[in-house]
């Protein structure tokens, strides 16, 4: 599989930093419901859009909170129907959303709330890259120089091996794609701080899968999950690592507070029940080493239940990150570290999103649970969450792993 080189301009790490700075904020534009004429009355309070399930039927869209209030509650703004679940969506400059179908998906949606015609893309008619589905997530590419571009992760059906497809943000039509040097190839994320301008870091879960079976997982003894680091401009691999432990698989991706160790939500694949409920769900990277945190403090092994050896979701948090710990039913702290800190009981929580810092530089998380969602101001539990229920057409939804912080249109 030959790695493909985009002739364009290289992007230094100062002007890179200063482009992405300015994406940070997008969501201001971003997020326009179905009625163009009543957009901005209908978004003023808009903050978080995701991906749910309700019934059988899947949608990505808008949803607004209207906090502080008497009786905080979480509602559907907008919203586009898909045909299958949806895994990530992406923001883009020019105020439309992309979201791509879970493994193994097939399709790729372009949609701006405001225009009644999404733009769809399936992997069938990616004729020069055939038998390639979608691994759930997708990446915009800096702004300015690279703003052309969106990275998806994928995998080749015939041999199993993953690849990034480069896309136009535009068209969707795939330009090249990249080898990620391993198999389940599942989030991608921009490495600033790289000597010689940015990297795309990747993380390939590793386990092993069959076009005929989906997403059955299949000779677990074969599991290979690594983080690997690609030229942004060539696609060519620089650096590749693994744990000790090749049953953990490394899914999702987060940089820390100190924008240079890079959080990593891990998911469990051991035999032994037992070994997989005590499994660690974090790791982190320093540009050097991939460590595995600690599943839980020596102190808390007996008083409190394991973390059940799977993170869905991670975010940046004040002193380190959140890790959403579906199976044990919590949302877990950890430092730059990799000390777990504290725990935030919410049911089923998967889905974790950051609000921007407020006037006293505090920033708020956002978890998503079955029938309800919690807000966390300020530090992990510093004063105790704020309950947010799922009202209208919410009320029967399972919001799914993940959602991003939008600003209110202005």
């Amino acid at each position: 599989m030959a790695t493909e080189s985009l002739h364009r301009p290289a992007l230094h790490r100062r002007q890179a930093l200063a482009l992405l700075a300015g994406t940070a904020g997008l969501g201001a534009c971003i997020w326009l419901p179905a009625e163009a004429a009543t957009a901005r009355a209908r978004i003023a309070s808009a903050r978080l859009a995701a991906a749910w399930e309700v019934q059988g039927r899947y949608f990505i869209g808008l949803l607004s909170a209207a906090t502080p209030t008497a009786r905080p509650a979480l509602k559907v703004h907008a919203a586009l129907e898909v045909p299958s679940r949806a895994h990530s969506v992406c923001p883009l400059a020019d105020g439309s959303v992309v979201a791509v179908a879970r493994r193994p998906g097939d399709w790729l949606v372009r949609w701006h709330p405001a225009q009644a015609t999404p733009q769809w893309h399936w992997q069938t008619t990616d004729h020069r890259y055939p038998d390639r589905t979608f691994n759930g997530h997708v990446l915009s590419g800096l702004a300015g120089t690279d703003g052309e571009y969106l990275y998806t992760t994928e995998t080749d059906v015939e041999t199993g091996a993953s690849v990034v497809g480069v896309r136009h943000a535009r068209s969707l039509e795939k330009l090249a794609e990249w080898p990620t040097h391993g198999i389940d190839a599942h989030e991608l994320i921009w490495d600033l701080h790289s000597p010689g301008g940015p990297t795309l870091l990747v993380a390939n879960g590793g386990v092993p899968t069959a076009p005929e079976t989906g997403r059955s997982k299949r000779d677990l003894h074969r599991m290979d999950s690594s983080l690997v680091r690609l030229d942004a401009t060539t696609g060519r691999l620089m650096g590749q690592w693994r744990l000790q432990d090749p049953r953990l698989s490394l899914r999702h991706l987060a940089w820390g507070p100190d924008g240079k160790t890079l959080g990593i939500a891990l998911q469990a694949e051991h035999d032994a029940p037992a070994e997989r409920r005590a499994a660690p769900v974090h790791a982190r990277f320093d540009g050097q080493t991939l460590y595995a945190s600690a599943a839980q403090p020596a102190a808390e092994t007996r008083a409190a239940p394991p973390l059940q050896g799977y993170g869905g979701s991670i975010v940046t948090a004040p002193e380190g990150w959140a890790v959403s710990c579906t199976r044990a039913g919590c949302v877990a702290w950890f430092n730059l570290q990799g000390q777990l800190t504290t725990r935030m009981a919410l049911s089923e929580v998967c889905a974790l999103a950051n609000a921007p810092p407020d006037a006293q530089s505090h920033t708020t998380l956002w978890a998503a649970g079955q029938s309800h969602s919690l807000r966390q101001n300020g530090e992990p539990l510093t004063e105790p969450p704020l309950r947010v229920a799922h009202e209208g057409k919410l009320q029967a939804a399972r919001v799914d792993n993940h959602w991003v912080w939008a600003q209110g249109f202005e």
